[in-house]
């Protein structure tokens, strides 16, 4: 894809980054949407209920519209039975991968693959979108892990673990994109209206990545308040 990976353009080393490289907050709302819809096709609309199994943000890929797509199969699972027991945790012949910090807890401990297992890394990815924190960053050593450190900043300190990338800097007025802010809004209210979004985000990715399966939500579910969401912030 012309854009690359999603990951590099939410990590780009510090000394190549650049205004350009940077996703404004509308950009990463229809990532995340674009994301949610390729991942609702796979679990609810194919033929057989499709389990990405190592969904993270570098294997999505961005085209020259900057539209997201959801890429490596190489561990997806198939499941030709009703998964509507998907919430119980049951054994597996198969060893189930993915990848460190992003993968449902339940996998380390020989869990099937589910649509619950894809919600937690869903989860995981929605969080490290708006934090810009890996979920293996260094700082996250002992009890603290990224669903932690955001799930303790709401509501009221949202605005600290919010990806610095996306604050207004102290007098520029930056248009996030034409007609989703109206230039005669002031400083307050642009904040105001980020931080609500922000919220609003964060709280749907700690119910996507919750420890136990049973406590998550469904990605139709998140894909519905994430449309939501998107409306909210473009409103006058």
């Amino acid at each position: 894809m012309p854009n690359g990976s999603l990951d590099d353009w939410l990590h780009l080393p510090m000394e190549l980054h650049n205004h350009s490289r940077n996703l404004n907050i509308l950009q990463r709302l229809n990532i995340v949407i674009d994301v949610a819809s390729a991942l609702d096709y796979l679990h609810y609309q194919c033929y057989a209920t499709i389990v990405h199994c190592d969904f993270k943000p570098s294997n999505i890929l961005l085209d020259s519209d900057m539209i997201a797509h959801v890429s490596d199969f190489g561990l997806a699972r198939l499941l030709l039975e009703s998964d509507d027991n998907s919430s119980q945790t049951q054994t597996s012949t198969i060893e189930i991968k993915g990848s460190i910090s992003y993968a449902a807890p339940e996998y380390g401990m020989g869990g099937k693959a589910t649509i619950l297992g894809d919600m937690f890394s869903s989860g995981i990815f929605l969080l490290e979108m708006f934090t810009g924190k890996r979920p293996t960053d260094h700082m996250f050593t002992d009890d603290l892990n990224l669903h932690n450190f955001a799930k303790v900043a709401l509501p009221v300190y949202v605005m600290q673990v919010v990806d610095p990338t996306l604050l207004p800097k102290e007098g520029h007025r930056e248009e996030i994109k034409e007609g989703a802010i109206n230039k005669t809004e002031g400083p307050n209210h642009r904040i105001d209206k980020l931080q609500d979004c922000i919220t609003s985000i964060i709280e749907i990715a700690l119910q996507c990545s919750m420890e136990s399966p049973r406590e998550r939500i469904y990605m139709n579910d998140v894909m519905r308040e994430l449309h939501l969401i998107k409306e909210k912030f473009l409103e006058a």
